[in-house]
């Protein structure tokens, strides 16, 4: 769709659960991962944090062939992490298993968004001077509009920002200018990245160039 031209929003993915006698369930996954010995500890790791059993690990010639049972939760965003880990050189596939208890303590994103509270040009002069409110997912000149996520906050909670505002301009000479200012490189997402990052009251906005976060709701406060 993205690719003839069409343009959408995508919520966050979220799995199916199951009531039963009072008690929450949600769907399992095998997750079969095959990767050099080299690099199976680190995928081992991954999927532990995600809560997933390591069922069985067994040599398949230069490989480790890894056999998990993981919630479907676990596996949303764990693609990118697998192949980052393991240099592009693990295979993993999943399918479906069963629904069984829910399981508590899944690792989930604990920073807030900054939500740009205007629509316009992003400057330089004031991206700087926001960089000690979090990391940033735009750069200087790009075009923001009211309600889109340019960047993550150092904190829990959501932050509205003026990336647009300009230096007052004076007749005095300034120490510091546009040219000595220094803005760390911006956080770039992939769609399964976008998907897994944004929360429940954020779309991720899929056109044919750009994939941008936004919320569904705006905020007041403007920093």
């Amino acid at each position: 769709m993205r690719r003839e031209g069409f343009e959408f929003q995508v919520g966050k993915p979220q799995v199916l659960f199951k009531e039963e006698e009072g008690k929450k369930f949600e769907p399992y996954e095998i997750l079969v991962i095959e990767v050099p010995e080299v690099y199976s500890g680190k995928l081992i790791e991954l999927a532990s944090i995600r809560k997933g059993d390591l069922k069985v690990i067994k040599p398949k010639g230069d490989f480790l062939h890894l056999e998990f049972e993981i919630p479907s939760r676990g596996i949303i965003g764990l693609r990118n992490k697998v192949l980052t880990s393991s240099a592009g050189t693990a295979i993993m596939n999943h399918s479906f298993l069963r629904y069984d208890a829910f399981k508590e303590g899944m690792p989930d994103r604990n920073k807030g968004s900054l939500v740009s509270m205007n629509e316009g040009q992003s400057l330089p002069f004031a991206i700087d001077r926001l960089q000690d409110r979090g990391k940033f997912f735009i750069e200087p000149g790009e075009k923001v509009y009211i309600g889109q996520v340019v960047g993550e906050n150092t904190r829990d909670q959501d932050l509205g920002v003026n990336v647009i505002k300009a230096k007052k301009l004076t007749n005095m000479r300034a120490s510091g200018t546009d040219e000595n200012v220094k803005i760390a490189p911006r956080i770039l997402f992939s769609l399964e990245e976008s998907l897994e990052y944004i929360k429940e009251d954020e779309y991720l906005e899929v056109t044919p160039e750009n994939l941008r976060m936004r919320k569904y709701f705006t905020h007041r406060k403007v920093y």
